[in-house]
């Protein structure tokens, strides 16, 4: 029962932030585990637009597993579990499946997933219990659906202000986006909120 109370305490704080989660400039994620350019994005991310935006900019992260990857929902899903186990292990196991990409299908993905549990310390059962849980899979759905609504087809598609980036798209790009916005909060912050 406790477990029940706490998967839904947790699941109603799905949102996904890196960065500044109180920032007002937002940058919106849709992505998947098994696409090799939402693992580009993801060093850009890493290597250039969180050291450089951390404490200015939140980056969310919401689920878009496209149906043509087979195994892209249940990644998700075990992504979400590390994270509701540990904040932060959920973007720990996408790039740690991102680095092992080439490697990484269907049938070797469980073992992706305890892998990546032992070496957290973190339990493998559970994480292999949780892969399969209805209301992770419920909560990756309502960010599939939510990308959906806005249009959101390929991954990954990143949204500054209204502005979206489909795809492949250049560090510059980016980067002129967030400054524009950044720029703009600064001049008329109240207007904003």
């Amino acid at each position: 029962m406790l477990e029940t109370v706490l998967l839904a305490s947790l699941l109603a704080q799905d949102v996904f932030v890196e960065g500044n989660p109180r920032a007002a400039v937002r940058v919106l994620i849709y992505d998947e585990v098994q696409s090799s350019e939402c693992a580009g994005f993801q060093i850009m991310l890493d290597t250039y637009l969180l050291p450089k935006y951390k404490d200015k900019v939140a980056f969310e992260r919401r689920d878009f597993p496209l149906p043509k990857h087979p195994w892209s929902r249940r990644a998700a899903v075990a992504a979400r579990h590390f994270d509701h186990v540990r904040p932060g292990a959920g973007g720990d196991f996408r790039r740690y499946v991102f680095e092992r990409l080439r490697s990484t299908d269907t049938e070797t993905l469980d073992e992706r997933i305890r892998e990546f549990a032992r070496q957290e310390g973190l339990d493998p059962i559970d994480a292999m219990r949780a892969a399969g849980s209805p209301e992770l899979e419920a909560a990756v759905d309502k960010d599939y659906k939510e990308g959906t609504a806005r249009g959101v087809s390929k991954t990954p598609t990143v949204y500054i202000g209204e502005k979206a980036f489909v795809e492949r798209f250049g560090r510059a790009q980016i980067t002129d986006a967030i400054d524009r916005a950044l720029a703009l909060e600064a001049t008329e912050p109240s207007a904003k909120r």
